[in-house]
């Protein structure tokens, strides 16, 4: 297995992949997230894949944010994914580590990201990899 950048070749892969997770195709919404983070220069983006050959098994994606709501510079995590029959193989784990190496080779010391209290998926995947409950909290309300 090799982690690298992804490319624009990766896009429809990473599509495919994101509806076999959600249910939901959005190549707008991940067109959108490639030539923000794949296309462009901007440092402190990054948007890893994991091949088997030159067969995509895995996603990652996050940036260096700093000051929102008073916190420090910190690594955001906003996307993983894996193939289902890829799982449990330490796929996530070392894409995990190597975005997470590299928002450290920023300057940052911490990781977050948000999910759903639904993702049980994604919730005990982050947990098995040392993520707890941070210091802030997320509010909501829906707009009539």
């Amino acid at each position: 297995m090799d982690i690298r950048p992804a490319t624009l070749e990766h896009l429809d892969a990473v599509v495919a992949l994101d509806e076999l997770h959600t249910g939901l195709a959005k190549p707008a919404y991940w067109r959108d997230i490639f030539a923000r983070y794949v296309e462009s220069t901007r440092p402190n983006r990054f948007f890893l894949v994991a091949e088997d050959g030159h067969r995509l098994i895995g996603f990652i994606a996050g940036e260096v944010r700093a000051w929102e709501f008073g916190s420090p510079p910190c690594g955001w995590v906003f996307a993983i994914n894996v193939l289902p029959e890829h799982r449990e193989r330490g796929v996530g784990s070392r894409l995990l580590d190597e975005i997470c190496r590299r928002f450290k080779e920023t300057g940052v010391t911490t990781v977050r990201t948000m999910l759903s209290r639904d993702d049980a998926l994604n919730l005990a995947f982050f947990r098995s990899q040392g993520l707890t409950a941070g210091s802030y909290i997320q509010l909501e309300k829906e707009l009539e």
